[in-house]
Order: C-alpha cells, then structure tokens, then sequence
C-alpha cells in the first residue's frame, strides 16, 4: 500500500491537490453523477433493469468518498478505489450488454478523466491505458467474432477514451502550472501559506469527525541571520534547500510541512497525540542536526501544540505551538518544548 501511495502521490504538492479536489470539484462530480444517473435510467428498457442496481456501489462511493476521505490519513487510497469501483462495474454492465456493441464502452472515458481532477499525470494515463484494454478485453471475451467483424463500437470508445484524456491533461497541466505558483515555496519546493489554510479547515472537520488528535509543530532555525552575515545569502539559501529536504524526509506521507516564511517551517500531524508530536519534532531536530545543511552545522528549535476532537482549532494550536517555540528559544535553542492546552495558552 505504501507504494501505491508513494505512486499515486509523490510529493506533498500532489497529496495536498487530492484532498482540496473535494471542495474544488464538487458541483462537477455532482453533475457527472447525475447524468450517469439519467444515462442509467434513460437506458434500462433496452439495456435491462438490472443495470441500475449494478451502479448503485458506483454512486455510493461518489457521495460517500468526501467523508471517507475525512476519516482516513490516506485520502488518495480512498479516491483511487472509487475509480477502481467504476470500472469494476463498467465491466460488469458492458459484459451483460453486449460487449463489442455494449454502450457503456464509451463509459470507460469517464474514469481516467475524472482521475486527471485529482492525481497526477502519470496516474491518469495510467488508467486511460487501463481503460482502453478493458474495452478490448470485454468486447473479446464476450464475442470475439463480433468484435473482429465489426469493430466501430470498440475504434470509437478508444479515440474517445484518448481525446477526453487529452483534454483532460491540458487543462491539469495548466492548473498544476498555477498551483505550483501559488502553493509552493520556489525556494524549497515546500508547500507555501497559501496552501495552509484549506487544508488545516480540513484537518478540523476530520477530527471532529473521528474525535482524533492533531499536533501542529512550528519549527525555526537557530542563528540562522547569522549564516547570511557569514557566508553569504547563497549559502544561507542552500541551508534552507537543504534543512528542508532533511525535514520532509523525516515525515511520513501524510504528514506535511510547510515553509511559512524566512527560516520557520510548520508540520501539521493529523492522528498525533501530545507525545507522537514531540517525538516527531525531536526526529527532526535530530536529522537538521546531523545533516549539517549546506555545509554548515545548524540546529533547529520546535514547538508542540496539540488538540482533539471539536477542541482543535488551527488559530489556537499555532499560537500555542508559537509560545512553545519562543520559550525553546528562551530555553537556549536547539532543544522542543511542549505547549500547554491551546485554550489555556491562547488565554495567556
């Protein structure tokens, strides 16, 4: 599963466009659910009644894969099989519908190009490949001969599978152009603030939803003015390239970071309890450290806030999590400080 996380997912820029799909594409998939509905319906004299309830599990995963995707710290997974789920059943209904003249086959488009709203490119090409030798293989099973003697049904759904794609991927490519503008760091290829705020209202509405945990960590590196005085903002720029390619190897795949300007990096870790975060925060520490970034040795200091259930609240732990970090700095640096409660130190 971890590698077909790592796949559909590669970077936290990727994960982070599954999750704001939701709030994104939301009215669209409402209205491609309800004209495959009315498709459905519209085709059950000819096509058999039964192949409404053969869509049922199809629209079940569509309504229901926002919550899903709340409830679980891998959304990707969550959104992959609800792909998965409609080619399984567009199999299934072009089988029981007459295979090389079946038309669902022309159906089959829908799934790569609703991949292409969500994952990357590869992903979607992918599936569109997948697609398109699912359309040979049921038009074969079911009746080879009719398939080799007439086989327009089978040449159309294929260029219609491969131009809906097309289509699809020059309008990704230039979203994903925009959104690596506006969300990513152009230093260190974190995410940015930008990207920040919908996915921490989407961390809330999941720990409200499972009453689970989530720690927010701020992280600032020491003296690092000092790298600039000394050596010069070239080498200051390869410390934070470098500190932050420590960071995000130090995080597993949901957890994400953000650089939130200068020298000061955010770690948001739905599903982290108090002592989850504060271990997670030393593992960093630890690995900046004997990085020596850029060449240069450089520690780093943290802060810990956490919260669960309804009681988490993005504003809160940040300024929690701020107050730890200034009394590491207090402290004598390089070291993480836990927060109290985030209303208590809120209050504070």
């Amino acid at each position: 599963m971890d590698l077909l996380r790592a796949w559909l997912c590669p970077t936290p820029a990727h994960r982070a466009r599954v999750l704001e799909a939701s709030a994104r594409i939301g009215k669209a998939r409402a209205f491609i659910a309800g004209a495959i509905g009315v498709g459905v319906l519209a085709g059950a004299p000819w096509n058999g009644w039964w192949t409404i309830l053969l869509f049922i599990p199809a629209a079940i995963h569509l309504i229901t894969m926002d919550r899903w995707m709340a409830r679980t710290d891998r959304p990707e997974l969550v959104a992959f099989a609800t792909l998965m789920t409609m080619l399984l059943v567009l199999v299934v209904a072009a089988a029981g519908t007459g295979g090389p003249d079946s038309p669902v086959l022309p159906w089959f488009a829908l799934v790569p190009a609703m991949a292409t709203l969500r994952f990357r490119l590869a992903v979607a090409a992918a599936l569109a490949v997948v697609a398109g030798l699912l359309i040979l293989a049921v038009s074969f099973a079911v009746d080879p001969a009719r398939a080799l003697d007439y086989p327009v049904p089978m040449i159309a759904s294929l260029v219609m599978v491969a131009n809906i794609v097309g289509v699809s991927v020059a309008l990704m490519r230039g979203e994903m152009e925009h959104r690596d503008r506006a969300v990513l760091d152009p230093l260190t290829g974190l995410l940015n603030r930008a990207s920040l705020e919908n996915r921490a209202a989407e961390i809330e509405q999941q720990a409200r939803l499972t009453d689970g945990p989530v720690a927010l960590v701020l992280l600032d590196l020491d003296r690092f003015k000092r790298v600039n005085d000394e050596y010069g903002h070239e080498r200051g720029d390869a410390v934070l390239r470098d500190a932050a390619y420590e960071i995000r190897k130090a995080l597993r795949s949901f957890e994400l970071v953000y650089r939130i300007g200068g020298e000061e990096f955010l770690l948001l870790l739905p599903g982290a309890d108090l002592e989850s975060g504060i271990e997670i925060a030393e593992r960093v520490r630890d690995a900046v450290a004997l990085a020596c970034p850029g060449e240069v040795e450089m520690t780093l200091s943290a802060g810990v806030a956490t919260a669960a259930g309804s009681d988490v609240r993005y504003e809160e732990l940040f300024r929690a999590a701020d107050l730890a970090l200034l009394s590491a700095k207090r402290e004598g640096r390089d070291r993480v400080v836990a927060a109290s409660a985030p209303r208590a130190a809120a209050a504070a």
